[in-house]
């Protein structure tokens, strides 16, 4: 058993790490939360350097390297700042589905685009009427001739004002039994005649990303635009789903890093009573519970990650993973703001913020509630 990343990985991190000291400044990002405005330079820079798509095959403009690379640009990035960081992880956003799945002829097309920095992507999956429950849609999909005629609504989509095209799940069998069994998945270009889109409101956190509601209404994509099979919609996003639940602990963990790291810096520096605040056993205490959360959350994020690298596909692992790092990250920030006291509660310290940007990674990508069914549905098993 090896707990060390190899020479390759390290590089990987330390590259990560020092393009996001260098641009992620901390004005900018404050500038760029209250105004909610895409990180985009930031954003195609990253690209450029080739810090998107790494787990893309080469062909399609990536570094044909696996989850586990992925996710340590991601710790990184949502290390140095929450929000820039998880803006820029999440541009491709549901990009995977068309990888995994897609044909070559979509590959070829869209992947590039989003590796290279000249399209973000996002997944339709949430509707207004069911939330959590993917299992039946509203949004239905009727062959017409070579063509997908699309209607519905779909709320809550990350970088739904921004994407280029959106991996559409749609209802294409009404009368399969059950009702998931007539699930497909589409992809569907933003610009198409009859998709709109309108920002969903305003929002606790991740300021930089537009999260939005999605109409089509009429609208009309290639056949060939249905990414895998027809039917097989809803288990390649339980698959996808196992893959991006990955990338969002690794978010996650980044985040309670970061927090933990502002706060660490503060109570060494700050003195009451006549000594450091980190002199205090109380504060000590708190150090120790924070640190052991991050550890763990990092050593599950990376098993997952490595674990799906290795070809298997293991719902409780991830889904434990996400659980986990994302209430770590919520706590870490929390615990955060507290050592800092008044300090915390300001835009100018920073931790408030990522206290913000934690909370999401605790209900997309499914909540901790649907996390806790999917484990407790492995652990128990078939029931007799």
């Amino acid at each position: 058993m090896e707990f060390e990343l190899d020479k390759s990985q390290k590089e990987i991190q330390k590259a990560a790490r020092e393009f996001a000291k260098g641009e992620f400044d901390k004005e900018l990002a404050l500038e760029l939360d209250r105004t909610h405005e895409f990180p985009k330079k930031i954003w195609q820079k990253a690209a450029d350097l080739g810090f998107i798509g790494v787990h893309f095959p080469e062909q399609y403009s990536g570094q044909d390297l696996g989850v586990l690379e992925n996710i340590l640009i991601a710790e990184a990035f949502c290390t140095q700042d929450s929000t820039i960081g998880s803006a820029v992880i999440l541009s491709s956003f549901a990009s995977e589905c068309v990888m995994r799945f897609g044909s070559e002829e979509l590959k070829a097309k869209f992947l590039p685009q989003v590796a290279e920095g000249k399209m973000l992507s996002a997944g339709a999956f949430t509707e207004p009427g069911h939330g959590s429950d993917i299992t039946s849609l509203d949004t239905t999909a009727e062959k017409d001739g070579d063509q997908w005629l699309i209607n519905g609504t779909k709320t809550f989509i990350t970088n739904g004002e921004l994407a280029g095209f959106f991996c559409t799940m749609c209802q294409t069998d009404a009368d399969a039994t059950p009702s998931y069994r007539g699930i497909s998945l589409i992809l569907v270009e933003a610009d198409q005649p009859g998709v709109t889109t309108a920002d969903v409101g305003d929002k606790m956190g991740i300021h930089m990303m537009t999260t939005s509601e999605v109409n089509f209404k009429d609208v009309r994509v290639p056949a060939a635009n249905l990414i895998g099979k027809e039917g097989k919609g809803f288990y390649q996003v339980l698959e996808f789903f196992d893959e991006s639940r990955i990338l969002i602990a690794a978010q996650a963990l980044g985040i309670a890093q970061g927090a933990y790291d502002r706060a660490l810096a503060y109570v060494k520096e700050r003195e009451q009573f006549g000594r450091k605040i980190a002199q205090f056993q109380v504060t000590q205490h708190k150090l120790a519970d924070m640190a052991t959360k991050i550890e763990l959350a990092r050593l599950i994020t990376y098993k997952a990650a490595w674990n799906f690298d290795q070809g298997r596909i293991d719902p409780k692992l991830t889904s434990m993973a996400k659980m986990y790092s994302a209430r770590t990250a919520v706590e870490v920030a929390d615990e955060a703001i507290q050592l800092l006291g008044g300090y915390g509660y300001m835009t100018e310290y920073e931790v408030e913020r990522f206290y913000r940007d934690a909370k999401i990674t605790e209900i997309y990508e499914g909540t901790k509630e649907i996390q806790k069914n999917t484990i407790a549905s492995a652990v128990i098993g078939k029931i007799k």
